[in-house]
């Protein structure tokens, strides 16, 4: 095959904890250098969450996202960045009234969900489109606040990649597609295997490719286990690829990965195998348009 693939490494996320793997990055330096370590791997692009150093939760802070970005691009690392919106969309009902929300509720404007997209003008971050229960809490992302965060997305200059969790988050990204709120061609990232999510098998896939727009850049990944069976399915249905400790902490069964790089490595390993090539940061430039 001649095609070249976008593997994407994502470093932290906002639920993996340190009890699943010490090594999880959670400082900006430690999670700058688990993106450019990621990059000289083989990865494209790097997903970036921040997170609290005091608590090692995820965190809006502008300051700690704009000090892993600084640190990135002061590497003279060329890595795609791509910054998570994802954070500021989680809901939890207390228990004796569940219209009052329960301590950990992030719930907030979709103005301040994109600031540090608007102050830092990455090349990519993520719009999510699912409305879901997930973990311990209740993710919203009503159509009025994605349409609001991908305009002020758009209007930054920056591409927003639309994450996929299941069957009706596809119908919200056509919808917004039609009345014109997101523009062709569209970068969608197909999630698999979160609880209550998309389940994680090749007919599921099958189906969401099946049911993709025309013309648009896809990419899918797998929680846990089934990283790298779907990794291997996604390249063989001619989408682009994910791994990094956000998504799964094992390199195989019962053992650690040593960090994000090795993820990448294997991940690297697997596309060369089947008869593919990663793209470089320069090459994924072009094929997503940057």
């Amino acid at each position: 095959m001649s095609r070249k693939t976008i593997l994407t490494c994502a470093v932290t996320g906002n639920l993996t904890t340190r009890d699943q793997h010490p090594g999880l990055p959670v400082t900006p330096a430690e999670i700058a250098t688990a993106a450019i370590e990621a990059g000289k791997a083989g990865a494209a692009v790097v997903h970036i969450h921040a997170r609290d150093p005091a608590t090692t939760k995820g965190s809006m802070d502008l300051a700690l996202f704009r000090e892993i970005v600084d640190r990135i691009r002061q590497s003279g690392s060329d890595v795609i960045l791509n910054l998570s919106t994802g954070e500021g969309g989680r809901y939890i009902p207390s228990l004796d009234n569940p219209a009052v929300a329960a301590p950990g509720t992030t719930l907030t404007t979709p103005e301040r969900r994109v600031a540090h997209v608007e102050a830092l003008k990455p090349e990519i971050c993520t719009l999510d489109l699912n409305t879901m229960f997930s973990g311990s809490a209740v993710v919203i992302n009503t159509p009025g606040n994605v349409t609001e965060m991908a305009r002020r997305i758009y209007a930054s200059g920056v591409l927003p990649e639309l994450e996929i969790f299941d069957g009706g988050d596809l119908q919200l990204a056509k919808a917004l597609q039609e009345d014109g709120t997101l523009r062709n061609p569209l970068l969608i990232q197909i999630v698999l295997g979160v609880r209550y999510g998309a389940i994680p098998n090749p007919q599921t896939l099958f189906y969401f490719v099946s049911q993709l727009p025309p013309g648009c850049i896809w990419a899918a990944f797998g929680i846990g286990r089934h990283e790298f069976p779907l990794l291997a399915q996604a390249f063989l249905l001619g989408g682009h690829v994910r791994v990094g400790l956000e998504d799964n902490v094992y390199i195989r069964k019962g053992v650690l990965a040593r960090d994000n790089a090795e993820l990448v490595e294997k991940a690297g390993t697997i596309v060369e195998n089947l008869g593919g090539s990663l793209a470089t940061a320069a090459e994924a430039r072009a094929i997503l348009g940057l």
